[in-house]
């Protein structure tokens, strides 16, 4: 049972009782919600904000590689742009984190150390999240053994979609169990979850199990982060504090790619959850070529020209 949410614990005494929480939940308007996204993805921002949005997102991107051909030394050049995004303007804000496979994040937290950049370390046999629970766990223990400060599990989207609700809850229990003092971000992969309403099931009941943050997706299938399901996301955290008094973070991932879209997914956080998400202990970007563009744009707001991509670092 979860220490976060005990106002809750009667939804999670049992499957049936979780089910019948679940499909409790208002159901989502679907074209009012896109509707709403689309509509706050219109706002105007002007020069001096911009400027400000810009290094918020580039402080709240957990910069990602999460390939099979990563090497010691690719970690180690994503850990000293993270560190140093702009070599020619040490003004520039750090990331948020480097995000790595399990077996890198020894490395990661080497190339890191005294920065105040945390290493996140996907786990839980990412992407697909297949395997026995006795091999998630001890992907976890490896990553936090290795030093990560955050883990990013994925929850088994065919239980969950099959209605096993409780096996879904009590992983991610288990997982955050062996987390310790690394915060957990829970992955729902949205695109896999078909409807709306599913989106904000998992929401409540990733937060139900303890979850530090709800994460859209692994940025492995044909839909990620959008719009609409971050503002759904949005949606879910304020309620959930509003009801508990527990903050959860959010972090969209996959897809976003340029600073027009990071911009807009910071006003839906200032226009839906608020303020206290501002900040990038309760709210982050998982991605990798996001970083590329918001440097160039920040470039330019501060020379008056685009200096265009060869001046800036290829991750």
């Amino acid at each position: 049972m979860p220490t976060t949410a005990p106002a809750f614990s009667d939804a999670t005494a049992s499957d049936s009782a979780l089910r019948r929480f679940l499909f409790g939940l208002p159901g989502v308007d679907a074209v009012g919600l896109e509707a709403r996204a689309a509509s706050l993805g219109t706002r105007s921002i002007k020069t001096t904000a911009k400027a400000y949005a810009i290094d918020l997102a580039i402080s709240m991107i957990d910069l990602t590689t999460l390939e099979g051909a990563d090497t010691p030394g690719k970690v180690r050049a994503l850990a000293a742009k993270a560190v140093n995004p702009d070599p020619t303007d040490r003004t520039a804000p750090r990331t948020a984190a480097v995000c790595v496979y399990p077996d890198m994040a020894a490395t990661a937290v080497a190339a890191l150390a005294g920065s105040g950049v945390k290493v996140a370390s996907v786990a839980t046999a990412f992407p697909a999240g297949r395997a026995a629970l006795d091999v998630k766990l001890a992907d976890v223990r490896d990553a936090v053994a290795a030093g990560a400060d955050e883990i990013d599990m994925v929850i088994d989207r065919g239980a969950f979609l099959s209605g096993r609700f409780l096996k879904v809850y009590e992983e991610i229990l288990a997982v955050k169990a062996e987390c310790g003092s690394a915060r957990l971000k829970v992955i729902f992969e949205t695109g896999e979850l078909s409807t709306y309403d599913n989106i904000r099931r998992a929401s409540w009941l990733g937060m139900l199990a303890g979850a530090d943050f709800i994460k859209t997706s692994t940025g492995k299938v044909g839909v990620n982060a959008t719009p609409a399901n971050t503002l759904l996301m949005l949606e879910a955290v304020r309620d959930f504090r509003a009801q508990t008094g527990v903050q959860i973070g959010v972090k969209p991932a996959g897809g976003i790619r340029t600073s027009k879209d990071a911009i807009k997914f910071l006003v839906l956080v200032n226009e839906t959850a608020g303020v206290d998400w501002l900040d990038n202990h309760w709210f982050r970007f998982g991605a990798s070529s996001l970083l590329n563009d918001l440097l160039m744009q920040r470039q330019k707001l501060s020379t008056g020209r685009y200096s265009g991509p060869d001046y800036v670092t290829v991750d």
